[in-house]
């Protein structure tokens, strides 16, 4: 996750090395502001994963995640058409209901109850999945209307590019498994709360999700999970250990991907790039299942490709969250 805080001259180096890192995708905040980070500089989320898609060649870039607190789904699926086009088909896009908080208080709109967020984040996914697959689209709704909206030339996905929803309620997780391609999850963050707790929110939101998936007649395992890590009070990238610890745990609980977010100097999120680094060379080979890069030769080693002192062989490494990306 890297934050669209920076001048695109500080950002670009990111994105480039998550892709050079091998990491299995990348992400930006989808906010208009976020929590108190808005007295500062902040990017829109589109522009910045399409300057990310012409600096990079492989690696899915998505919205972590859309609102639609200040987005009308006809030009959000123009802009999402764009975004296919120019990444040549690396989109993921992550929606969810959207919060409170600026994103809301800055259009002067009224505050929505949780049922009201929840009825237009159903029409929002149910409006936008039909804009991107069809052309000349109709949708009469409580929150969208469209008419004979154009679309063409599509997606380079096809149908469209799968859709990873935000979920924690009953209603909102009915919706991500009855029509999401993934589904993501922050636990339910909250001040003071512990470590332990904010894993127990996490574990009860998974088997939740499963009986949903299961009510929905699709199978659990077919689904990808998503697990945002540094919504827990610890920081993900604290330590490799730390890291290492939340990636076994949220692999046990089944999912599939975590998302960690890129160390800042300040909080949130403080932390070094050393130990992002260091995980992304020696711990998420690991994770992902594929082997491990080469060590860099030593000058002062005269057998550089020879094994260690007292290493007989290969070692045994833990085994990571089948497909999981980091």
């Amino acid at each position: 996750m890297i934050l669209p805080e920076d001048r695109w001259w500080a950002a670009e180096p990111k994105w480039r090395a998550a892709e050079e890192y091998g990491f299995d995708h990348a992400w930006t905040y989808d906010h208009l502001g976020w929590r108190h980070l808005v007295d500062g500089p902040w990017f829109n989320a589109l522009p910045t994963l399409t300057a990310a898609a012409m600096v990079t060649g492989t690696i899915p870039l998505g919205t972590f995640v859309a609102s639609p607190n200040f987005r009308h789904p006809v030009p959000f699926a123009r802009e999402l058409i764009t975004l296919e086009d120019v990444s040549d088909g690396r989109t993921i896009l992550g929606i969810g209901a959207g919060g409170l908080g600026y994103d809301t208080e800055v259009l002067g709109g009224p505050e929505l109850s949780p049922a009201q967020r929840a009825d237009r984040f159903t029409e929002f996914v149910d409006a936008l999945d039909g804009l991107l697959r069809v052309d000349g689209y109709d949708h009469s709704g409580t929150w969208y209307t469209a008419r004979a909206a154009r679309n063409l030339p599509g997606c380079v996905q096809r149908p469209r590019m799968p859709f990873v929803l935000a979920a924690e309620g009953p209603r909102t997780m009915r919706s991500a498994a009855e029509a999401g391609e993934g589904w993501v999850t922050t636990g339910r963050p909250g001040v003071g709360e512990s470590q332990q707790r904010w894993w127990s929110v996490v574990a009860d939101q998974a088997g939740r999700f499963t009986d949903a998936l299961v009510e929905a007649g699709r199978d659990p395992e077919s689904v990808p999970r998503y697990l945002s890590l540094d919504a827990a009070p610890v920081y993900s990238l604290t330590s490799r250990d730390s890291f290492a610890e939340a990636v076994g745990r949220a692999a046990e609980l089944g999912f599939t991907d975590v998302v960690v977010h890129w160390p800042r100097s300040s909080e949130p999120y403080q932390g070094r790039e050393a130990v992002l680094e260091g995980i992304a060379e020696d711990l998420l080979p690991e994770v992902q299942g594929r082997e491990k890069p080469a060590d860099r030769e030593d000058p002062d080693d005269p057998d550089p490709e020879g094994p260690a002192p007292g290493d007989s062989g290969p070692r045994d490494t833990p085994e990571g969250p089948d497909g999981s990306g980091a």
